[in-house]
């Protein structure tokens, strides 16, 4: 199994630069890769990762997108004057050429390909490549947007021509939507292009018609194209996560890639000059945490845009330090998408409804009479009436201002989300010692602890339990790993109990004793209650029937489970996995990688259950192993569907990430 985390960069590619005044093209400077590239040594993160040389991307590489007459004009500007570079940038939109840009160019080709031979080769499971100029935007016969040649797209279709892959995800999270990337594939089934980006109803760069929702693909590639649009500035962490929770995640596993390829463009984060947003640097960990889940971890980021540099450089970080599979900070705000992105995500999962099996019971139409659309006319209006002379002047010195205010805040955001890592990453207590070696090597089989402080400890408890040595073998599992999750020695753990009910309850004893007193999340995998407790806000019972020869739980993991657990915002996770579960060895997989962006990665796992393989894939889900392959998605029957509906209909109003259509948001409100 490949493991470590490339990183690719070369001080060359920031001899790219604008050499004469430009308003529009003066953000895109060289010392957005020189501040990203010091605040990574800051973190100590350069030596976690392995160090792969560039390269520069060959002609035929560059045309597996590009036409040779836009490639030669590229090349001719290696011998061009200032004035004569000039005119040539005039000739596109947002684009500024130096002598040494063709050089750049195709370094920021190779890189990204080196990245992708790396981890397709199995030399590192992941990767980043700081590259300059950008890409996503440059098309088959134009630059665009400060963009020169298609890094992602080059790379796309570099790994389907050398490795033969039939299913590649691109994903592009930077503000402005990538046309480049969707020009090239809109008509191929094999790459699935998810962009979200700042649209505001045609009315920001880059202007076009098909940046909207309903550009779904053409011919064959109808569905496989899958355009969020905000339509407000502002956006924040819980707009970004709930159009991955409702639309991206679902679409994903149903699609199955053998390989992601992240458009990085972190002008998507807060301060940003260009995108206005504010998602603050650990939200894009959670973002890469969510896709590294799939295509067995093979995951290449590729930087594009970012303007604000400590914004920027921050949210690279957080994105490398997730790559080395660090524990997440908890993210930051309230856990409330807002009206505006609930729309957009209702939109698009309107559109595709006809393409996936993920939304075949979507009941959400298109909604034609926007309601923000109506909202930014009346802003626009306030804007005008602001544009005299002098609040004109001001706009310089404003923005400086806020740049400054956006420098200090991220300066105090980082230490507090921040935290030591645990020297351990995972612990085990398994019933039988000899299963050990089954277990990840990197996972730490805890020994039996003091005989006479067992009893004295669970006495406290439950008298009678002490006499039994199979409970108290249970309960000696349970606390020799909990101890070691509350005093932060390991992140994780998981702990075999023939008693999974009665272990649940002292788990949550011995934290109370402990003195954690913040939120904990309980959630017990288990036969169908006999008495049922009526659902309420901290109380819910999902019955879910799963087939077992059906891979159909990402439905309620991704619809109900993970928006539930990231609008409470638990400090620490006991998943309890009782006998004679209807629930497979796949779902309980995938439903412990994905909460591990919770709480830190602070999770307990007790099961009931000596089968080695759920024992193994649990261990090697909880130590950052690479996901396992999922398997085919399989769609929920319409009466899981209906469940999840049931339950969605009536806690939207206490957890507000489950909100997905516009009349979920203001019946919840």
């Amino acid at each position: 199994m490949a493991s470590g985390t490339a990183l690719i960069y070369d001080d060359e590619m920031t001899s790219h630069k604008l050499l004469w005044d430009n308003p529009e093209c003066d953000i895109e400077v060289p010392e957005r890769l020189l501040s990203t590239y010091e605040q990574l040594k800051h973190y100590h993160l350069l030596e976690r990762c392995v160090h792969v040389p560039v390269r520069e991307g060959t002609e035929e590489e560059i045309m597996l997108v590009h036409s040779s007459e836009y490639l030669e004009v590229v090349k001719s500007t290696q011998t061009m004057n200032e004035e004569e570079l000039r005119r040539v940038s005039e000739n596109y939109d947002a684009v500024y050429f130096h002598p040494n840009t063709y050089r750049c160019a195709k370094l920021a080709v190779g890189a990204t390909l080196q990245l992708v031979d790396s981890v397709m080769s199995g030399k590192v499971c992941n990767g980043m490549a700081l590259v300059r100029p950008p890409g996503h935007h440059s098309q088959q016969n134009a630059a665009n947007g400060f963009c020169v040649f298609n890094n992602v797209a080059i790379a796309a279709q570099y790994a389907k021509r050398r490795y033969g892959l039939q299913r590649i995800l691109i994903v592009d999270w930077d503000v402005h939507h990538g046309q480049g990337i969707q020009y090239v594939f809109e008509e191929d089934p094999s790459v699935l292009y998810y962009s979200w980006h700042r649209y505001e109803h045609q009315q920001f760069w880059p202007l076009l018609r098909e940046s909207d929702y309903d550009a779904v693909g053409q011919g064959k590639g109808k569905g496989f194209n899958l355009n969020v649009p905000w339509n407000k500035v502002g956006m924040g962490n819980s707009d970004y996560l709930a159009a991955f929770f409702h639309v991206l995640l679902p679409v994903a596993f149903e699609f199955v890639p053998e390989l992601i390829l992240v458009s990085s463009g972190y002008d998507s984060g807060i301060g940003d000059p260009e995108g206005q947003m504010n998602a603050t640097p650990e939200c894009f960990a959670h973002l890469t945490h969510f896709l590294m889940q799939l295509a067995n971890g093979r995951l290449c980021a590729v930087l594009e845009g970012g303007y604000h540099l400590k914004s920027l450089s921050e949210s690279v970080c957080m994105t490398v330090k997730t790559l080395l599979r660090d524990p997440l900070p908890q993210i930051s705000g309230e856990m409330a998408p807002c009206l505006s992105a609930v729309e957009s995500i209702q939109n698009v999962r309107a559109a595709h409804k006809p393409y996936w099996k993920c939304l075949m019971y979507e009941e959400a139409t298109p909604l034609h009479n926007l309601i923000t659309k109506s909202q930014q006319m009346m802003e626009a209006e306030l804007i005008q009436t602001s544009t005299h002379p002098t609040a004109k002047q001001e706009v310089g010195k404003t923005n400086s201002d806020e740049a400054i205010k956006t420098d200090r805040f991220l300066e105090s955001h980082m230490k507090k989300i921040l935290f030591p890592v645990p020297p351990v990453k995972t612990a085990a207590a398994i019933v039988s010692k000899a299963d050990a070696h089954f277990l990840p090597i990197s996972v730490q089989v805890e020994m039996e602890m003091n005989a006479q402080e067992l009893k004295t400890l669970f006495s406290a408890f439950d008298a009678e339990l002490v006499k039994e040595e199979r409970a108290l073998l249970s309960l000696q599992n349970v606390v020799a790993v909990l101890d070691k999750i509350l005093k932060k020695e390991v992140c994780n753990g998981i702990a075999e109990s023939s008693l999974a009910s009665v272990s649940m309850t002292f788990a949550l004893k011995h934290c109370f004793d402990f003195g954690l007193q913040r939120k904990i999340l309980l959630m017990n995998i288990c036969q169908k209650q006999q008495t049922e407790k009526a659902n309420s806000k901290y109380h819910i019972s999902l019955n879910w029937k799963e087939d077992a020869e059906r891979n159909n739980f990402f439905c309620a993991v991704l619809g109900f489970i993970l928006p539930v657990a990231y609008s409470y915002q638990p400090d620490l996770m006991i998943i309890v996995i009782g006998p004679n579960r209807s629930l497979g060895v796949n779902g309980i997989s995938l439903l412990t990688c994905l909460l591990q962006g919770l709480a830190e990665s602070r999770i307990l796992v007790v099961i009931q259950d000596t089968e080695i393989k759920l024992v193994q894939s649990v261990a090697k889900a909880l130590s950052g192993v690479p996901a396992p392959d999922f398997g085919a998605y399989a769609p929920a029957s319409q009466e899981n569907v209906l469940e999840i509906k049931r339950l969605r209909n009536q806690l939207q109003q206490e957890w507000k990430m489950l909100r997905c259509s516009v009349r979920d948001w203001i019946s919840g409100s």
